[in-house]
């Protein structure tokens, strides 16, 4: 048995070394000191452990961690950064483990720094000297901003691997599709002036307005186009979520701004999506006399989707009781599959709590989550398998 430390421990380590990731500067931290302590840990279990920074962010970097060989294997993977939290609505300190109530409070305890004690403490327990096809652990960071962890790896085109599993908190339901996602801004640049002469600038609200209403158009026309009954909600969704501009009432708006998203079905596609709403700009421009510029606030995500029929899904399926589902939140499962892995969401701890104050995992999900990826292991690292028979 490796002596690392007990799977309480881990936690309360891991929880305890902050990693936020966040758009604001003011928030973005680095994820390092949660790479240090999985590479030392997952080392002493006999793991490779290759650290690979990320091009441009100093600070940040994914972990590669693999035992055994073959051209098979299986993917255990998490992101190590978390959220924001908010100061103030916490009843403890989020950076400090807490058990209560049969429950484990703390900042990434279902999302998703929990899974990654779940994994080293079954690890623990399990005879590594007889892998027959490879093990690896991937920790990746950014997944909660920008996804720029799992960006870099499909630009190396690293891990290989036949199976893949992220353990985000699904309430240990197998998940085999999500939603992409695009996050977008339209900037639309006026002319100020007095309000008591409207003559005397281009009012970016009335254009603003306008453009709104051509995007309301769209979002139905989508509604109606797209369906996809495997989804609680069967369509594709956009969201105006702010608008800023102006800076008195007396004065002509010079400039507003609205960041929007738009979640897309599996089989379409984010870019053409892009076009679309590209092309509505350019009449109102002219119709206002104003300038309307679109551009992406983060790199779209794709839609993910793996077959119902492939064989880890089905295995997840057996070892939970519970069906393959569908979910609207986006993951870095689509970059998997684009590794060439056969993909699957499935983790401890419910997407209800993921985001919000007193995040928490409760303890009735730990032993199932082990038999899971004791279970997954079992079957596509310590059994012979011939992958090349698999593949045909």
């Amino acid at each position: 048995m490796a002596d690392i430390p007990s799977l309480i421990s881990m936690m309360s380590q891991l929880i305890a070394t902050p990693s936020i990731s966040c758009s604001q500067a003011r928030w973005d931290q680095s994820n390092q000191g949660v790479i240090t302590l999985l590479e030392s840990w997952l080392a002493d279990l006999g793991f490779h452990c290759e650290v690979m920074p990320l091009p441009n962010q100093p600070g940040k970097c994914n972990l590669i961690a693999t035992i055994g060989q073959g051209s098979g294997g299986l993917v255990l993977s998490g992101h190590t950064d978390t959220v924001p939290y908010d100061e103030g609505r916490w009843q403890t300190d989020p950076f400090s483990l807490n058990e209560r109530d049969n429950k484990l409070y703390g900042l990434g305890t279902c999302d998703m720094k929990g899974f990654f004690a779940l994994v080293l403490d079954t690890l623990r327990g399990m005879d590594l000297t007889k892998l027959q096809q490879p093990l690896i652990i991937l920790a990746t960071a950014d997944e909660e901003s920008s996804m720029s962890g799992a960006r870099a790896l499909v630009k190396e085109g690293r891990p290989k691997a036949r199976y893949a599993l992220i353990g985000e908190p699904t309430g240990l339901t197998p998940i085999y599709a999500h939603k992409g996602i695009m996050m977008e801004r339209i900037r639309i640049t006026g002319k100020s002036g007095h309000s008591s002469n409207p003559g005397l600038g281009n009012n970016a609200l009335d254009a603003m307005h306008a453009v709104m209403a051509e995007l309301m158009v769209f979002r139905q026309q989508l509604k109606q186009r797209f369906h996809n009954a495997d989804f609680v909600i069967d369509y594709p969704t956009m969201n105006f979520g702010c608008i800023h501009g102006g800076d008195n009432p007396n004065r002509i708006c010079g400039r507003c701004e609205l960041e929007f998203d738009l979640r897309a079905l599996p089989g379409m596609d984010n870019q053409a999506l892009f076009h679309e709403i590209k092309a509505l700009l350019p009449e109102i421009e002219s119709a206002t006399n104003t300038q309307i510029e679109l551009a992406h606030l983060f790199p779209d995500v794709p839609s993910f989707s793996t077959p119902k029929e492939s064989d880890i899904i089905r295995a997840c399926e057996q070892l939970t009781g519970h069906q393959a589902e569908t979910v609207a939140f986006a993951t870095e499962g689509p970059f998997l599959n684009q590794l060439g892995m056969e993909t699957l969401v499935l983790g401890p701890g419910s997407i209800d709590q993921a985001h919000q104050p007193n995040e928490f995992m409760a303890l009735d999900q730990i032993t199932p989550m082990q038999n899971v990826i004791r279970g997954l292991i079992e079957k596509y690292c310590l059994t012979p398998q011939n992958d090349e028979v698999e593949r045909v």
